[in-house]
């Protein structure tokens, strides 16, 4: 190949290679085409979405971990606004599961995204974001009132001590005995000899009707 030929064919692939550059007064290339013509269409900007989630649901809570030690420890990272542990109706014991919420929901994401797992009192905490639809209207009744247990053995001791009459002590008389056969008869069919004590004091005496003389 001569170097006239050379050229030459260097001057068509400058030529060739101009033709296929973008000018840069051109404006940015479409994403999609429409189907039946005309003008192309850029897909808009999406927007990272915004957190909007502030209330955290808090599983695996140790024992002795309660409101105050868990106001103070969550407090660090930020405001909260209320705070509420699941309880037992009956006793007032601790569920081990609680909800918290933060007044920013920028804290409730690093909270969640930080104490998951975490190890305390050979406990790993469960700490997970509840989206904003998901959080049950009632989740805050009464979120600050305090469960006093009632006392058991002041209500029995009440139940006991209570005035009957005469025919309600007949019925708890009667109740009584019938257990205390049952008792016999589970021991006999055991063929345990046992001799059980007679019930003391079972038989209430019928009030003596009293007549007077007429004068």
């Amino acid at each position: 190949m001569g170097a006239k030929q050379k050229k030459a064919l260097k001057k068509n692939l400058k030529k060739a290679s101009s033709q296929l550059s973008i000018p840069s007064d051109k404006k940015e290339a479409a994403d999609f085409l429409p189907l039946e013509g005309g003008p192309g269409r850029k897909l808009p900007v999406e927007k990272p979405p915004v957190c909007k989630a502030s209330v955290l649901y808090i599983g695996r809570i140790p024992h002795g971990f309660y409101e105050k030690e868990m106001q103070a420890f969550f407090g660090q990272f930020g405001v909260i606004k209320r705070l509420r542990i699941a309880r037992n109706k009956k006793n007032g014991k601790s569920k081990h599961f609680g909800f918290l919420e933060f007044k920013d929901p920028e804290v409730a994401e690093v909270v969640a995204d930080t104490m998951h797992g975490y190890l305390l009192f050979e406990h790993l905490l469960q700490v997970h974001l509840i989206p904003p639809e998901h959080v049950h209207p009632k989740l805050w009744r009464g979120f600050n009132y305090r469960y006093k247990p009632v006392d058991r053995v002041q209500v029995e001791r009440r139940q006991q001590n209570k005035e009957r009459t005469l025919e309600e002590h007949r019925k708890l008389v009667e109740k009584i005995l019938k257990r205390d056969q049952k008792r016999r008869k589970r021991i006999e069919d055991a063929g345990i000899e046992y001799e059980c004590p007679e019930i003391v004091g079972s038989v209430q005496p019928a009030p003596k009707k009293i007549k007077f003389d007429e004068e």
